[in-house]
């Protein structure tokens, strides 16, 4: 994924906003499935980030946020499953870490949240 607008944005009073916003775009290509605790299907379109900490080290923009999202619990699709597929409310953290040049980000789990 790419987060150029965040990269060019740090620093500034808009970078949590623009990187909120960005994050967004890209939800697709986030780890949404491995963060999962109460469902077990991540839904990638209604997400919204948490900005938790941020630090460029060695021309790296390391970010970690806090990821609020939904899931279902997917059953047999049969028409008698009792399953419901109701959405259920998610939440990770995960550290997203911007290449200060190419804007070029990966994502991770945060394990140590």
């Amino acid at each position: 994924m790419n987060l150029s607008r965040s990269m060019k944005a740090w620093g500034s009073p808009d970078f949590q906003k623009v990187f909120k916003q960005e994050l967004a775009e890209n939800s697709a290509d986030l780890p949404l499935q491995e963060g999962l605790t109460s469902s077990s299907y991540a839904l990638a379109d209604n997400i919204e980030a948490m900005l938790i900490d941020s630090a460029e080290e060695e021309g790296v923009l390391k970010v970690r946020a806090g990821i609020f999202y939904e899931g279902i619990l997917g059953g047999c699709s049969c028409a008698d499953d009792p399953t419901p597929v109701e959405s259920r409310p998610e939440y990770c953290e995960m550290l997203i870490e911007i290449d200060g040049i190419t804007g070029e980000a990966s994502a991770s789990i945060s394990r140590d949240s």
